[in-house]
């Protein structure tokens, strides 16, 4: 009870004055303006039409021509940073999120677990009297905690949201996202079209569209109970972040719009800027590869991931494949302003729109996580694993369907950045330099205007705690807040010459660093993880004079070596200030499977049940890169029995056990590209029966080229009771995960995308004609047959 009770109480009620302020829900001020967080991924400053880009964004572009947009706004350069960053109106460092939350260190500036003295904005406005929703991407929890066992202290619902609805990792498969309801993973409410259904232009299930029906549903739930009741909402699509799925007519509006090449439509999109008063003139395009000529301390060169293919030396088939990647990706952005803009035309119709402030960012740069050549299967970059261009050419009539999980190449991620150095995981402009409006017609009088100052993602909060009125409060939920560290730029809506009331603005991401402070940026010449470089002491530092040189295409620091030398030295006071350290630039592959503390230890045993909840990789058995045995306890109940025993991961990576014309089959799907199938030489019998696979690791191997082993060599055998009834020798396996986000364990049904499309029946492919009582999974290294007997002792206790 936060008031004091000031009725009065006597022995009667008849004689006592109740007081019922310490018990009414909070009521916000009336006319109290709703507030929308419109928050797209992987999205870089030069895509969008309204910031000089080549994609059609007509619902946004209302805003901004309604709205104010923002030329110097700035994230931290990557996706879960910028969220804890942008909610709790902190730096990322400061609350723990230093990376994504997948990739957590034990430090207090990288754990993954925002703390609760950083109260995030939810948690604020709920207790002012707001409905708090939010919908789509979250990724501001640690893996550790996305599990039905674990604490669920930092999901929405507990983090100031009354619901949610979306996905808690960092990017969703659209056609089958892994969906999580409040507290609980739930199935999707509709079948996606499949490859041939979605060629022919079949509408079916995506993942935008469901939740931009939620959003108006949850609206509308809390409206016509509490018509004047203000929300907030945090709606995070997902989009653009890869895969990028999108319908096939929304990839073909943009037919021979990208003919002309990454280098060429640079140029375009820079003419565009500078005509629309985005970029001062005289303002240049960054080279496209900025860093080839800088080496580590020890010799090492950047690496050859982050590489721009110069246009003119692709073949005229990879000329194709790279324009329909751009296709591809601009249609999916602008089928996602579709969606969303039915969001906007709901606030308009019910007469909510001018009074709700509106913030519409990317989280950061365009993202280069699809290498030189692009990619059809994005998980690849997450295992160190490089795509080829003849790979990629085979599915290039499908990029965008259901049989793709596809990324553009680093030249379309420099070309949507324009006119900026690098991408996504960069401290560098291309990695947090974006895009930003500001709607509020109740609020904000000018329409359709640039604003040139300089504004952090940090800044958002304490923006609308300034419209709104209202101060941080000292504690809670019981923790003492720290003190926000953005600044309001809400004096700047009324006044566009005003300076911006932020002095210096400290980044840190994946081994890259920078500072800003009046208009002036050091920059640390240490490319980002996978580098692998190190020796963060030697670095050397670059400065640049960003009022003038936005692009940081000159560098200054010779001329001004003082300046350059102070601002590095502010860079670190501010690291030790906000927990910036330590850095990391490992490889992913290795920082993504470093061991982290879980809600029960690794085990040597795993016992899985029917019936339950998917198990998600970051707590099922882990079987990367080492031997396993995996059994299922079943009673087959007829000769027609089918479908799925266990499933893991996709058909971009995973593994499963399934029935089929009445034999037991396994395939182990390596990165979408190695479909490895054992067929058993027996039919399956009746009656109870232990269904297995064994894998036999023998050995680690490396691409040419490459210091880093990229997959696991053994034989992988079949076993129907004790009986042998199937092998594959030389099987190859994963070493990194099978999905970044979602895809988990899954007993008697395969929940999101299949594995394999050799399943039997429709999805999920439930197991039919048989009962599964449990599947154990052992990683100890003991023989096949300790595992079938433990089975068959298990089932008999039973």
């Amino acid at each position: 009870m936060s008031k004091a009770f000031k009725g009065v109480i006597n022995l009667g009620v008849t004689d006592s004055t109740p007081d019922w302020d310490p018990y009414a829900q909070p009521q916000a001020p009336k006319g109290a303006p709703n507030v929308l967080f419109l928050v797209w991924d992987d999205t870089g400053f030069g895509s969008w039409d309204f910031f000089g880009g080549p994609i059609e964004m007509p619902n946004m572009s209302k805003l901004a021509n309604n709205g104010l947009r923002y030329t110097q706004f700035h994230t931290t350069a990557l996706c879960s940073p910028t969220r804890a960053a942008l909610l709790s109106g902190r730096n990322h460092t400061t609350v723990g999120m230093s990376c994504v939350a997948e990739a957590t260190e034990g430090f207090p500036g990288m754990n993954g677990h925002i703390p609760g003295e950083a109260a995030l904005v939810g948690e604020t406005l709920s207790d002012r009297g707001y409905n708090t929703y939010a919908l789509g991407k979250w990724h501001c929890v640690s893996e550790d905690e996305t599990n039905m066992a674990s604490s669920k202290r930092n999901w929405p619902t507990s983090r100031g949201f009354e619901r949610f609805y979306g996905f808690l990792g960092g990017e969703a498969n659209q056609y089958y996202p892994n969906l999580v309801q409040d507290q609980q993973f739930i199935d999707q409410t509709a079948d996606p079209v499949s490859v041939d259904e979605w060629k022919k232009g079949k509408d079916g299930y995506l993942l935008t569209a469901d939740l931009v029906d939620r959003a108006i549903g949850m609206i509308s739930d809390a409206k016509q109970v509490a018509p004047d009741r203000p929300f907030f909402m945090y709606f995070c699509p997902g989009a653009n972040h890869a895969p990028h799925h999108v319908p096939k007519a929304w990839a073909d509006k943009y037919k021979g719009k990208f003919d002309m090449g990454y280098e060429a439509i640079r140029e375009k999109i820079l003419a565009k800027q500078i005509k629309m008063g985005i970029l001062p003139k005289g303002t240049e395009l960054s080279p496209i590869n900025p860093l080839s000529d800088v080496r580590s301390a020890d010799g090492k060169p950047s690496p050859p991931m982050s590489d721009v293919r110069p246009w003119d030396s692709l073949s005229d088939d990879e000329k194709k494949l790279q324009t329909r990647m751009a296709e591809v990706f601009a249609g999916f952005s602008s089928y996602a302003d579709h969606e969303i803009g039915r969001l906007i035309s709901y606030l308009e119709e019910t007469g909510q729109l001018d009074n709700t402030l509106i913030f519409v960012i990317s989280d950061n740069g365009a993202s280069g996580e699809g290498g030189p050549d692009g990619a059809v299967n994005e998980n690849k970059f997450f295992n160190s694993v490089p795509s080829s261009v003849d790979e990629n050419l085979k599915l290039l009539d499908i990029l965008g369907s259901p049989g793709t999980y596809n990324h553009y190449s680093t030249g379309w991620a420099f070309a949507f950045n324009t006119p900026f150095k690098l991408f996504k995981q960069d401290a560098w402009e291309g990695g947090v330099c974006d895009p930003m409006i500001v709607h509020w017609p109740a609020g904000i009088k000018a329409k359709g205007e640039m604003r040139d100052q300089y504004a952090h993602v940090t800044d958002i909060v304490p923006t609308v705690y300034e419209c709104l009125g209202i101060d941080l409060p000292e504690t809670v939920k019981g923790f003492t807040q720290w003190p926000l560290e953005g600044t309001s730029f809400k004096h700047t809506f009324e006044k566009p010459k005003a300076k911006t009331a932020k002095r210096s603005q400290f980044y840190q991401m994946l081994g890259t660093r920078a500072l800003w402070r009046d208009g002036w940026k050091v920059d640390a010449l240490h490319p980002s993880s996978p580098a692998d470089w190190g020796h963060f002491g030697q670095d050397k530092w670059a400065l640049y004079h960003t009022d003038v040189d936005r692009a940081e295409i000159h560098d200054v620091a010779d001329q001004h070596p003082e300046l350059a030398a102070e601002l590095v030295g502010l860079w670190y006071h501010e690291a030790g200030k906000f927990f910036g350290l330590p850095m990391e630039d490992r490889p992913t592959v290795e920082f993504l499977s470093t061991p982290r503390p879980q809600v029960a230890p690794p085990r040597d045993h795993y016992v899985y049940y029917p019936n339950t909840l998917e198990v998600p990789e970051a707590v099922a058995v882990n079987i990367r890169g080492r031997s396993y045995i995996i059994a299922a306890d079943v009673i087959i109940d007829g000769s027609n029995a089918e479908g799925v025993l266990f499933a893991q991961g996709s058909n971009f990576g995973g593994h499963a056990l399934y029935l089929k014309d009445g034999k037991l089959k396994y395939v182990y799907n390596y990165l979408g590209e190695n479909e490895q199938v054992i067929t058993s030489n027996s039919d399956v019998p009746k009656g109870k029966v232990v269904l297995g696979v064994a894998f036999e690791k023998e050995k680690l191997t490396t691409p040419p080229g490459s210091d880093r082993p990229s997959a696991c060599i053994g034989n992988a055998s079949l076993f129907i009771g004790k009986k042998k009834v199937g092998e594959c020798k030389g099987m190859q396996t994963q070493l990194g995960k099978f999905a970044l986000a979602g895809e988990g364990f899954n007993v008697g049904r395969d929940r999101g995308a299949p594995v394999t499309y050799d399943y039997s029946g429709e999805r999920p492919w439930k197991l039919t004609g048989a009962t599964i009582k449990q599947v154990i999974a052992d990683v100890s290294g003991e023989a096949y047959v300790d595992v079938e007997r433990e089975a068959a002792a298990m089932m008999a206790r039973d």
